[in-house]
């Protein structure tokens, strides 16, 4: 597949070079000529000077011909006005914009433009190390009517099932992290000590599944 991406700061350039690795063909457009740089002297992609959202500049970069456009210049305004001229003018089918302002990225999911907020992701994935109680929410659906969060299990939940943590508090687990490997659990999969558990569930539903995670597992007769 042809991949346009705009900017080529630290994301950009990883992104470009690891594209390029599995096969891809990439196009890199930046408005700074020497950003190109950070792509060395192995990357074999077109390297296009000029504005992201500038009809030409993607033309130059082969939009007419791309599967997918990543935005993700340092603007937020740039990243998003290029996401909707590859998806709208051009009709990319995967386009993916990074907005460093969270209130902003919920907006343009609702737009259909997937979005992500990097400086909230990095936060929240810290603010779960560090007060891991509740729940922090991943993803929503355009409609926000369902979630996917990463919810802190009690201790008492260890040592059971997973089937048995879905029936009790009405989530799907979407997957675990476990020693930093994510992986996906099938209903007879035990949860151990440490894991990071992900589920989906519907937004209106999120303090009573938080409180049935809390809480541990119901008692059982003879135990």
């Amino acid at each position: 597949m042809h991949i346009v991406i705009m900017g080529c700061g630290r994301v950009g350039s990883a992104l470009a070079q690891t594209l390029e690795q599995q096969g891809h063909t990439v196009a890199v457009i930046d408005q700074d000529p020497t950003a190109f740089r950070r792509l060395g002297s192995s990357f074999g992609g077109r390297r296009v000077t000029g504005v992201g959202f500038d009809q030409d500049t993607l033309r130059e970069a082969g939009i007419e011909e791309a599967g997918a456009f990543a935005a993700v210049s340092s603007g937020d305004n740039s990243n998003i006005i290029a996401a909707r001229v590859a998806r709208e003018m051009f009709g990319v089918e995967n386009v993916a914009a990074r907005i460093y302002d969270p209130r902003r990225a919920e907006v343009y999911q609702r737009l259909g433009i997937p979005t992500v907020a990097t400086v909230r992701w990095t936060a929240d994935q810290m603010l779960r190390r560090l007060l891991p109680s509740g729940s922090e929410p991943l993803w929503r659906d355009p409609t926000g009517g369902v979630q996917l969060a990463e919810v802190h299990a009690a201790d008492a939940w260890v040592g059971h099932k997973i089937s048995k943590l879905q029936d009790e508090t009405g989530v799907r687990v979407a997957f675990l992290t476990r020693l930093g490997e994510a992986i996906l659990p099938t209903s007879q999969t035990v949860l151990q000590e440490g894991d990071l558990v992900h589920v989906m569930m519907r937004t209106d539903e999120v303090e009573k599944v938080e409180a049935a995670f809390a809480q541990g597992p119901e008692m059982e007769g003879g135990h």
